[in-house]
């Protein structure tokens, strides 16, 4: 006879601070990708382009607004920068979809560990089972449906920020100074190249990858620039010692601003519009 109303038997037994061993001892079927269905992928939004600095006391992590399906916008609203836990933050590149529901089962992830073992996870594990996770994807990127992500936080036994990233086999490697992925990352990784520096504050770091994001806007179509017209504004987020935030639309207005002005009275020194 059915028991009505009782939990199941894996939620009532001790188990792993993990729980993505948890649901697949519990129902592994509602992990993504573990039972593909066979035919041609469908066209689906894909997301792009992220970059991630460092600056004295922390991390800034930045998105683009737009996705794109083939040649159309699909997206001008789109947000790929999200809070990991209190200390970390994730910006997602690929397909959309997959790629918010990864950051979903990432963050609780984090929140089931802290709740089993009553502490944060470190940064370097946080990033381990980032790549775990990204491993367990892999059937669905060779079908075409890539997620790439870039996380970074506060490692609060180092009190410095760190940038990590990452490929479609889940192998994980660290950034020193900064880091873009996405399709106009070749063009932002240029950018910021030229005007990342040690030491620089985080006001410098936030208009920095402003700056960044605009110049991949320059040359990459599927990356959408700041809109001062609709008001559209990049997810833009800091990660420190008192933890994360996201940057204002004003403070981001204000940015835009003053990257706007070094890019006019840069033009055509040099050939260059940076």
């Amino acid at each position: 006879m059915a028991d009505h109303g009782r939990l199941p038997p894996s939620f009532m037994t001790p188990g792993t601070s993990s729980f993505l061993d948890f649901l697949a001892a519990h129902d592994a079927s509602l992990l993504p990708g573990r039972d593909l269905p066979g035919g041609e992928v469908p066209a689906a939004p894909t997301a792009t382009t992220i970059v991630a600095l460092t600056f004295d006391g922390g991390v800034v992590m930045a998105g683009d607004r737009r996705a794109t399906a083939g040649s159309m916008i699909a997206s001008r609203h789109i947000e790929k920068v999200f809070p990991a836990d209190e200390y970390s933050a994730v910006g997602i590149a690929g397909t959309a979809g997959l790629a918010i529901e990864l950051v979903r089962l990432f963050q609780l992830e984090l929140e089931h560990y802290e709740k089993i073992e009553g502490t944060l996870l470190s940064l370097d594990g946080k990033a381990n089972r980032l790549a775990t996770m990204i491993r367990s994807s892999l059937p669905l990127a060779m079908q075409g449906l890539a997620v790439v992500p870039v996380f970074g936080g506060y490692d609060l036994a180092r009190g410095e920020g760190r940038i990590f990233s990452y490929d479609v086999t889940g192998g994980r490697y660290e950034e020193a100074e900064f880091h873009a992925v996405g399709s106009g990352s070749v063009f932002a990784r240029g950018s910021l190249k030229k005007l990342w520096w040690a030491g620089m504050d985080q006001q410098d770091a936030v208009r920095t990858a402003v700056h960044a994001l605009v110049d991949a806007a320059d040359d990459d179509s599927a990356t959408g620039g700041p809109d001062a017209t609709r008001q559209i504004w990049p997810v833009v987020a800091t990660v420190t010692a008192t933890g994360y935030r996201r940057v204002d639309d004003e403070a981001l207005a204000t940015a835009h601003r003053e990257v706007e002005g070094v890019r006019r009275a840069t033009r055509g020194v040099g050939g260059d519009q940076r």
